[in-house]
């Protein structure tokens, strides 16, 4: 399979690539394939092999999608997406399945489409980047195995400790959504991962970004909150407000976020942005 390069993250699905591997190997002939042991590493894979690769498959969750995106976007080269990580929100979303069949067929054909990414302060995000309560979840989870169970259980135990952190807009015309919020999230696609939808009316081709606010809300609303999140029905109400935006900027009482699932430290003021149909996407 020629101009074709699978990197792979070794760290994620519990550690366990080796199925993927020797399917890979006994399906396609010298595959060209990278195991990444960092994000340089990766990085210098990919600038190595840049001339000669037309389409990068990207082995693992969000943040390894998120590595191989950062070294492509607005450029002719194309993402492919093998599913291998806790979440795989955004893999979900463009439609890439734990079938190597499936994704080797595509390979194929080489059909692909244009969506957008957006940057929190200059750092590249393509899925969904937040602060607040999932700020720091996803801090705690990262001392985990990782895995859906220890996501809930990190949540439950965050939210009862977890204060509101603050909010304020530069721009004042946003001025009446200064405030105290339980997080705040940056939805290019609709849902964090786990079929989670926090912004079920998001696109990752409008050139816009949907901001979510949401307030700390009773222990008695949780039940409604996860229904609707698990059912893509959450819709505003007293907790949760939709801002859909190309580019603003704010700050926050906090240094903790992450981006597309990886816990990052960024400094007030946030600037977002939105980068339209800078990614190639395999169809």
């Amino acid at each position: 399979m020629e101009k074709v390069a699978f990197i792979i993250n070794p760290f994620s699905a519990k550690k366990n690539y080796q199925p993927f591997l020797s399917e890979l190997k006994a399906k396609v002939e010298n595959p060209l394939y990278y195991i990444s042991e960092s994000i340089p590493g990766t990085d210098e894979f990919i600038r190595q092999n840049y001339d000669n690769v037309e389409i990068f498959v990207a082995i693992g969750g969000d943040g390894t999608i998120s590595t191989v995106a950062g070294n492509i976007i607005n450029s002719e080269k194309i993402l492919a997406i093998f599913p291998a990580g806790s979440g795989n929100g955004f893999s979900n979303e463009t439609q890439f399945s734990k079938n190597l069949d499936e994704l080797l067929a595509k390979i194929k054909f080489k059909k692909f489409r244009k969506i957008d990414t957006f940057t929190v302060n200059e750092r590249l995000s393509i899925n969904v980047s937040g602060t607040g309560f999932d700020g720091k979840v996803v801090k705690e989870f990262e001392k985990t195995s990782r895995g859906f169970k220890n996501y809930i259980k990190v949540s439950l135990k965050t939210f009862f400790s977890y204060k509101p952190i603050k909010l304020k807009f530069s721009d004042e015309k946003y001025s009446q959504y200064n405030g105290k919020y339980l997080m705040v999230n940056i939805a290019n696609t609709r849902q964090f991962g786990n079929n989670a939808y926090i912004a079920p009316m998001a696109s990752k081709s409008d050139g816009l970004v949907d901001m979510v606010l949401v307030k700390k809300f009773p222990l008695t609303y949780s039940p409604l909150f996860a229904f609707r999140m698990f059912t893509k029905k959450l819709k505003e109400d007293d907790y949760i407000t939709y801002l859909p935006v190309s580019e603003i900027e704010f700050k926050v009482n906090t240094k903790n976020w992450h981006l597309d699932g990886e816990f990052n430290r960024i400094e007030s003021p946030i600037r977002i942005k939105v980068q339209p149909a800078s990614l190639n996407i395999l169809i």
